[in-house]
This record gives C-alpha cells, sequence and structure tokens, in this order.
C-alpha cells in the first residue's frame, strides 16, 4: 500500500469509531446504519497498525517498544473516561481498544523474536491479554494474521484472517467487520496524498471520550 492510502484507512476508522461513539453514548445506538458502519473500526486499525509492524527494520529501529509506550499511555489516558460513559460488562472490564492493540502489538513483537521462550511468552500474553480488552480474542487475531500476511503473503494468515473477522459475531452480533477486508484490500489498488501524522491517533482516542463524557453528563 502507498503510506497515502494506508493514513486514508486509518482515518476512515477514525471517522467510523466517532459516528458510532456518538450513537452509542448520546443516541442510545438508535441512529440508523451507524452501528454496522461502526464493526469496521477495530479490523482497520488493526489492519493500519499490522501493515505498520510489518513494514521492515521495525525491531530494530524499536518501533515495537515505542508503540507499545504508547498505546499504554494513551490507553490509561482514556479510561477514567472510558468507564465514567458506562456501557462496559462490569466495572472496568473489559480494557478499552487502546490496551486491545497493546497486547496485539506485545504478542506480534514476542513472534518476531521468534525464540522458543518468546513463542511461550506470546502464547500467555495473547490468552490473558485477550481476556481483558474490547474485542478479546477475534480482535487481536485479526491483526496478527494481518501482519503474518504482509511480512509474507500465505494462504494460512488469509484463513485465519477471514475467521477472525467471521468470528467478531460474537462480540458485534452481526456479520459487518467482515466489510472491513474489501476496504483493505482497495487501499492497495489506490494512491492517495494523504500525509502521516503518527499521533493523532494517540491524542484522539482519549479526548474524543472526554468530550463525550462531558457531554452525557450534561445532556443527562
Amino acid at each position: 500500500m502507498s503510506d497515502g492510502a494506508i493514513e486514508a484507512v486509518k482515518w476512515l476508522a477514525l471517522v467510523l469509531m466517532t459516528l458510532d461513539h456518538v450513537n452509542k453514548y448520546l443516541f442510545a445506538e438508535k441512529l440508523p446504519f451507524i452501528f454496522e458502519c461502526g464493526r469496521l473500526t477495530m479490523p482497520l486499525f488493526a489492519f493500519v497498525l499490522a501493515y505498520n509492524l510489518a513494514r521492515p527494520g521495525v525491531m530494530e529501529k524499536g518501533g515495537y517498544i515505542r508503540t507499545m509506550k504508547r498505546l499504554m499511555l494513551f490507553g490509561l489516558i482514556a479510561t477514567p473516561a472510558f468507564i465514567g460513559l458506562g456501557g462496559l460488562i462490569t466495572g472496568w472490564w473489559p480494557l478499552n481498544i487502546m490496551f486491545a492493540l497493546l497486547v496485539m502489538t506485545a504478542t506480534i513483537y514476542l513472534l518476531d523474536r521468534g525464540t522458543i521462550g518468546s513463542y511461550i511468552i506470546a502464547i500467555f500474553v495473547f490468552i490473558i491479554g485477550g481476556s481483558s480488552v474490547e474485542f478479546w480474542w477475534p480482535g487481536i487475531t485479526i491483526g496478527i494474521a494481518a501482519w503474518s500476511y504482509c511480512r509474507k503473503a500465505n494462504m494460512l494468515s488469509i484463513i485465519i484472517l477471514i475467521a477472525a473477522l467471521t468470528a467478531m459475531r460474537i462480540i458485534n452480533g452481526n456479520h459487518w467487520a467482515l466489510a472491513a477486508l474489501p476496504v483493505a484490500l482497495s487501499a492497495c489498488f489506490i494512491s492517495l496524498n494523504v500525509p502521516r501524522l503518527k499521533m493523532i491517533f494517540y491524542i484522539y482516542y482519549p479526548l474524543h471520550l472526554s468530550v463525550l463524557w462531558i457531554a452525557k453528563a450534561v445532556i443527562n
């Protein structure tokens, strides 16, 4: 993909996430078609992150560690608003999407290290981490499979990716996550001039949740 195309996918995911959260927290999910479109958010973010993590030299340049630190920091910053908005299964659980992407990145990092020990730890991170975050194991698996395919095209990764997207029905109640696949594939065939803003998602996520938290408090 061109850098502009991958950035366009990220911006699309950002817009869909915002609309989905406005619909969920301010309109009780009553806006038509917004909930369905929102189901593309996690897969698209996972695709974008997986693609960037699959770039050459990520391990050597410290890309994994840098990404994990950012996800941890902004995930923590977003947590008060995320919990305050409500809608969680219980208390603080599950953790927000930043932590889901953190678990995904940590698992990929351990797999990329390529040692028996790192593989074993990766399994534990995947199992334990996946039980604690939004979108659970299917969401994390989407990113891992996409990363594997971007590193080296193979049919097994495609099969696992489609299976994970299909399994998102358990969480979403529908199969709209599968629509993220043709969106991501379309980005392979277009060239767009969209500048790369590395920190926009990290900053925007807790910021927009905080705004929604305040708006919800005012409305109620």
